[in-house]
């Protein structure tokens, strides 16, 4: 009974009964725990009960077809990452494309090999695990990232991302405010690394940094926390590049290199490389010595 409760849940989208009836059959059979919906407006209410582990649309059906149903899902930021298999008659490329557009994963055409069904199923089910493993440990480590598409929506965040973003409101069809829409522009069509986007969010300053494209129509993002102590006055007073003064405005924040390290997105060596430059550039040796004169540039009294 335990067994049945921990496997995996497969929401199944189709208009026909006797497809319904089959795929129900066979995937109840390999221990999966199987939800049915007739149609799109079906798929959703049930969606909105219990999130499945996968789910299997069919691409045309009345009403509200396959395509519009799977965007509607990907709206949904719980739903973002549940893989979508579109079953389908239409083999023809363009019914694909369309597919894979709307948020699809795969698809099989019909009538359905089972066999073929359950295999794709593993392997869909294996790459969302270790995507949200992947994320997760990213999470873990301090990281804030997330991936949002040429339109700015949310594709995939890492936990505390999304429930940044879900306290801000953000989880809609855009997540960035207006004031980073133009920066995105900039940022993802520059030939060289553009300074971050500050960015408030429930009483709390970010850095919006752009990392790359990691594939088409997807864009990588990084949120740091913006320094308690003024970045522009550090770069300004002492001569220090925009990186050298975030380092520096969190070491005299008392942060260790591994903090820092873990907040910026960079490597340990890298954050020593860094504090090798701002040494030389400020004519001290030690972290204690940078600190002070980082403290005495902000017009601070204590360290």
């Amino acid at each position: 009974m335990n067994d049945r409760k921990q496997s995996d849940v497969v929401l199944v989208v189709d208009d026909s009964p006797e497809t319904l009836r089959m795929l129900t059959d066979a995937l109840d059979q390999a221990g999966m725990t199987v939800m049915v919906a007739l149609d799109g407006s079906a798929a959703m209410k049930v969606a909105e009960q219990i999130t499945p582990d996968i789910i299997l649309l069919d691409a045309v059906m009345p009403g509200l077809d396959g395509f519009e149903t799977c965007r509607r899902l990907k709206r949904e930021s719980r739903l973002s990452d549940v893989p979508v298999v579109f079953m389908t008659g239409l083999s023809e490329t363009e019914h694909i494309v369309r597919g894979l557009e709307a948020g699809g994963v795969d698809y099989v055409t019909k009538p359905v090999k089972i066999e073929e069904m359950l295999a794709r199923i593993r392997v869909h089910l294996t790459n969302a695990r270790l995507a949200t493993s992947a994320r997760t440990a990213l999470d873990a480590a301090g990281h804030f990232l997330l991936a949002v598409d040429d339109q700015a929506r949310l594709i995939w965040a890492t936990p505390q991302t999304h429930k940044l973003l879900q306290d801000d409101g953000r989880t809609g069809t855009a997540v960035l405010p207006a004031a980073q829409l133009n920066w995105l522009e900039r940022a993802r069509n520059a030939e060289h690394e553009q300074p971050g986007s500050g960015w408030e969010m429930r009483g709390s300053r970010f850095v919006l940094h752009y990392l790359g494209r990691p594939a088409a129509g997807e864009h990588l993002l990084r949120l740091t926390p913006e320094a308690a102590r003024p970045q522009s006055e550090l770069r300004k007073e002492l001569g220090l590049t925009s990186r050298e003064a975030e380092v520096l405005s969190w070491l005299s924040n008392g942060k260790t290199n591994r903090d820092i390290a873990q907040i910026l997105g960079l490597s340990p060596r890298t954050i020593d490389k860094h504090l090798e430059q701002i040494y030389a550039k400020l004519g001290v040796e030690n972290r204690t010595a940078a600190a002070t004169i980082a403290v005495r540039a902000l017009g601070r009294d204590r360290l």
